[in-house]
């Protein structure tokens, strides 16, 4: 693996960069942001818990580091929709930051999040997933998107 920083810890430093980059960027707040940023908000979070839930039933790593542990594919549930659901929630819960404090900063570090995350996390946990499970990953990759 090329990251050593967990996924969750990369999803703060952007969330925090989103906050505290507020004053460099212009100001949009609307009575509607506070209704779509916590929508947002709650998507991120159930989509991260029915991911984790998904792997606890099929009892395989949810360690993003160590994707080698994997003992099974898990392609039901949310897999169905998105090869990376974890990855998804963490996604949605910077877009909800960015609705709520910083709309251009924050997309710009949305779009540093996604290529950041993809190169250094989702494409080398593939590239295991595909030594370990071979044809049934290559199968699940092609009828599912990475993200959404």
């Amino acid at each position: 693996m090329n990251n050593k920083i967990p996924p969750p810890i990369i999803t703060l430093i952007c969330g925090l960069g989103i906050y505290f980059s507020r004053p460099l960027f212009p100001k949009y707040n609307y009575i509607s942001t506070d209704i779509i940023a916590a929508s947002f908000l709650l998507l991120g979070i159930i989509t991260l818990i029915t991911a984790v839930l998904s792997f606890r039933r099929q009892s395989t790593t949810v360690n993003p580091l160590q994707p080698e542990k994997a003992s099974s594919l898990v392609v039901s549930g949310i897999f169905k929709y998105s090869r990376n659901p974890m990855y998804l929630g963490m996604l949605l819960i910077l877009i909800s930051m960015t609705i709520k404090f910083n709309f251009v900063g924050g997309i710009l570090i949305i779009f540093a999040f996604i290529a950041f995350i993809t190169k250094f996390q989702i494409i080398p946990e593939e590239t295991v997933l595909e030594r370990l499970f071979g044809k049934e990953f290559i199968r699940y990759k092609k009828k599912t998107r990475r993200w959404i």
